[in-house]
């Protein structure tokens, strides 16, 4: 007999389930790495939420997972830094984080950041991500960069005077896995001479590094799997040492647990029930047939 669960039956005649119509998705791509020396940090990965999705029974959807962008060496100039790859869930695409490095950022799912002396602010995607910050400099004894944009908020511009970086931007919140998990925040700004380095290290985004508390340090990496920017550089970066990359990104799929498994799945999802929703979670690109 079915069971009625809320006012829906759990399972048709003799215990079958009902077929999959919609879906609700989270796509994020990869966030953006970072290059240089006095950097920006890289910006987040473009998040793209909604219900609804119309799906076809037996046609396979395809699923990508964007990879974070590389970090270039320390010495270079935003050229080598790159962008985070796009994620991909059937005809949804997120576009990947800005790279950010010594000068302007590069716009994205979300920009990253200007570095120092250069206060330009560039635009991330609309309805995906925002705009990086601009650096800033006090003649040449405190110079910051700005931080990458993030797909709650824009990067935060610096504030050369008192040798703060810039933050990274928030990234948004989601309980599609069933927990609460931030997805796309950007990289806090590097620094020469700061007392201080802001970032939202718990949030994915990678902290800029300071060259008063490491000359040879590095910004740290974006999260894996939250399409985190990576932590801007410091000044005189370890020159030939490789700069932060950001997270990887992610494709989540829920819908209530009472309509029928997928038929067939590849890139290894993780797949579970919790609450009322049968969800599953890509790190690796695949497909999903229902």
């Amino acid at each position: 007999m079915s069971k009625r669960v809320g006012g829906i039956l759990s399972a048709g005649l003799n215990g079958i389930n009902f077929p999959v119509k919609t879906v609700e998705y989270l796509v994020v791509a990869g966030g953006g790495g970072t290059c240089g020396t006095i950097t920006g940090g890289g910006g987040g990965g473009g998040v793209l939420t909604a219900t609804g999705y119309a799906v076809t029974i037996g046609s396979p959807i395809t699923v990508t997972i964007g990879a974070g962008g590389a970090g270039g060496a320390g010495s270079a100039s935003v050229s080598s830094a790159q962008d985070g790859q796009s994620s991909v869930f059937g005809s949804i695409t997120a576009t990947g984080g800005g790279g950010a490095g010594g000068s302007t950022g590069r716009t994205g799912g979300s920009a990253g950041g200007s570095g120092w002396f250069v206060t330009t602010v560039v635009s991330g995607t609309a309805g995906q991500g925002n705009a990086g910050g601009g650096g800033a400099g006090n003649g040449s004894s405190i110079l910051t960069g700005g931080g990458g944009g993030g797909a709650g908020s824009a990067g935060l511009s610096t504030n050369g005077n008192i040798g703060l970086t810039g933050a990274g931007g928030s990234g948004l919140v989601s309980t599609i896995t069933g927990s609460p998990q931030v997805y796309g925040s950007g990289g806090s700004g590097g620094g020469k001479n700061t007392t201080t380095v802001v970032g939202l290290t718990t949030y994915g985004g990678g902290v800029g590094a300071s060259s008063t508390l490491n000359p040879q340090a590095k910004g740290a990496n974006g999260i894996a799997n939250t399409g985190g920017g990576g932590g801007g550089a410091p000044d005189y970066s370890a020159i030939d040492t490789t700069q932060s990359s950001g997270g990887s990104g992610v494709v989540v799929i829920r819908y209530p647990s009472y309509l029928a498994p997928a038929t067939s799945t590849t890139g290894s999802p993780e797949t579970y029930v919790t609450g009322a929703w049968r969800v599953y979670r890509f790190v690796a690109s695949g497909t999903i047939t229902f």
